[in-house]
């Protein structure tokens, strides 16, 4: 074994690890067509998608503590003799079950992935259950022109309809996933900072970790996309 071949196993796991993220957005997904058709948040279905999550919840705390012990055990074998590297499986494998043993249940409740499927269910249950009420009192029709005209669903950095909206947690503004992330990696290339674009936003150094994937309005633009006959 050697230490190109150990990096090259860590890449592709990493890879494995975005995709277990976007299935993990998938399931939330599913979550909220459930409490759109059903209109509550509470069923069944709705429990067995949850008890999905933190399994894959779970999975991703793994992927990171052997990440983490691969990390550090190569760290400490690049300064040893080559031999040491005959002997770090073995010390990958005790630093992995000693950073598992400190995980815990609530850990995996404090997943962002899982912190943003509750949120996004309880969100739209209580928006299933405010256009319910509004729709005994008027055409759907038009409760659909007056959400429309209440929410701006185009990206102020494309100027098109977003795709997989993320919204900024700091200034709490929308950018399309795909144009925001290659126009901060293009800014911090360049050695500069990426400001909110925002017509009078005064937050000048967005993050991508001040960004999160909101599943709620990607939905509704679904959903804005269906009632408009947009494919």
């Amino acid at each position: 074994m050697s230490l190109s071949s150990v990096q090259s196993t860590l890449s592709t796991l990493k890879s494995c690890q975005a995709d277990l993220g976007g299935c993990m957005d998938m399931v939330s997904d599913v979550a909220l067509g459930i409490v759109e058709a059903q209109g509550m948040d509470n069923s069944p279905a709705l429990k067995k998608l949850e008890e999905m999550i933190l399994e894959c919840s779970r999975l991703d705390r793994e992927i990171n503590c052997f990440v983490e012990s691969v990390d550090e055990m190569t760290a400490q074998v690049r300064h040893e003799p080559p031999e040491a590297m005959v002997h770090l499986r073995n010390s990958v494998k005790e630093r992995f079950n000693e950073l598992m043993a400190g995980v815990t249940d609530a850990d995996l409740q404090r997943h962002s992935k899982v912190v943003a499927f509750r949120d996004s269910v309880r969100k739209y249950a209580m928006q299933a259950g405010q256009s319910a009420a509004e729709n005994e009192e008027e055409e759907l029709d038009e409760d659909i022109a007056v959400t429309q005209s209440q929410t701006n669903f185009i990206c102020p950095l494309t100027q098109v309809e977003m795709v997989n909206p993320m919204k900024n947690k700091k200034c709490h503004h929308y950018y399309d996933q795909e144009a925001v992330l290659e126009m901060i990696k293009a800014r911090h290339k360049n050695k500069k900072k990426f400001r909110c674009p925002k017509v009078g936003c005064g937050n000048t150094d967005v993050q991508q970790s001040d960004l999160e994937l909101d599943l709620v309005m990607k939905r509704m633009i679904q959903n804005h996309k269906r009632q408009s006959g947009k494919t």
